[in-house]
């Protein structure tokens, strides 16, 4: 056997070469991050066992996609044909990132919340100065 044959544990370990991306697949890709994002809003809105973290991996990847595919349609400005997609796009991502922010600042004020219980419980005056006769 030859020094330079592969060997099966070696191919397993290589990654598949990533596809080359075509101008032509950017709106199909267009197409589907904005039925993603779309379909994440819905989910933060309605479902509270939604997964944000698999979201959030799933949408880098696609803005990973749409930047190859954006450099694979040249230096100049995004092709006419898909100026309308980006911009339902963008304003997909408008209401996205208010549902977000939305979630995040109701995250906080549970966190608030809970804190202040911790907090209130930890200082019910069970262990303070007072029980024991030494603030009169």
């Amino acid at each position: 056997m030859s020094e330079y044959a592969p060997n099966s544990q070696s191919l397993a370990l290589r990654p598949a070469p990533e596809p080359a991306a075509r101008p032509g697949n950017l709106g199909a890709l267009i197409g589907r991050i904005t039925e993603a994002v779309a379909e994440e809003t819905a989910s933060i809105r309605t479902d509270i066992r939604f997964d944000i973290k698999a979201s959030n991996a799933k949408k880098s990847r696609y803005l990973y996609e749409l930047t190859r595919a954006l450099k694979g349609a040249g230096q100049g400005d995004v092709p006419a044909e898909h100026r309308d997609g980006l911009i339902r796009l963008r304003d997909k991502l408008s209401d996205n990132e208010a549902v977000i922010r939305a979630h995040l600042n109701a995250v906080n004020e549970v966190a608030t919340l809970m804190q202040n219980v911790i907090q209130h419980a930890e200082n019910d005056g069970t262990y303070s100065a007072g029980e024991f006769g030494y603030a009169r």
